[in-house]
């Protein structure tokens, strides 16, 4: 398996933004919410980059697939905890169209990077 820096990737990268934007939004609110859906929402953000980062760590395409379906799991729980917040009344329209296209980048970006690694181990 080609070893490529995890820091490279634009999927990771993306991640990272989003990670830290909620990090910048969560940050601001009453103590009851952080320390319910806040934490909830830190912790879904940013495990999608830390299972990126640990599929390409771990040097196989099986492992790195198996991460980046969890790195999926994880946007798509941290898409759940968003629409928590802003039912909630604790995310500003403003701050979800912040977040929006960050998500409708990262979330087909992740799919194409497993589709890329399910086609390079099956044609080495």
């Amino acid at each position: 398996m080609a070893t490529k820096r995890f820091q490279d990737l634009q999927v990771y990268q993306l991640s990272e933004s989003l990670s830290d934007e909620i990090w910048e939004m969560v940050n601001t609110w009453k103590p009851l919410a952080k320390d319910t859906i806040g934490k909830q929402i830190i912790r879904a953000a940013d495990s999608i980059g830390a299972n990126i980062a640990e599929g390409v760590g771990r040097g196989s395409y099986q492992d790195n697939r198996r991460f980046i379906r969890m790195a999926i799991s994880s946007l798509n729980e941290t898409q759940y905890w968003l629409r928590r917040a802003y039912n909630r009344n604790l995310l500003t329209t403003e701050q979800v169209d912040t977040l929006k296209p960050i998500i409708n980048q990262l979330a087909p970006k992740l799919n194409s990077y497993l589709k890329s690694i399910v086609y390079v181990s099956e044609h080495e």
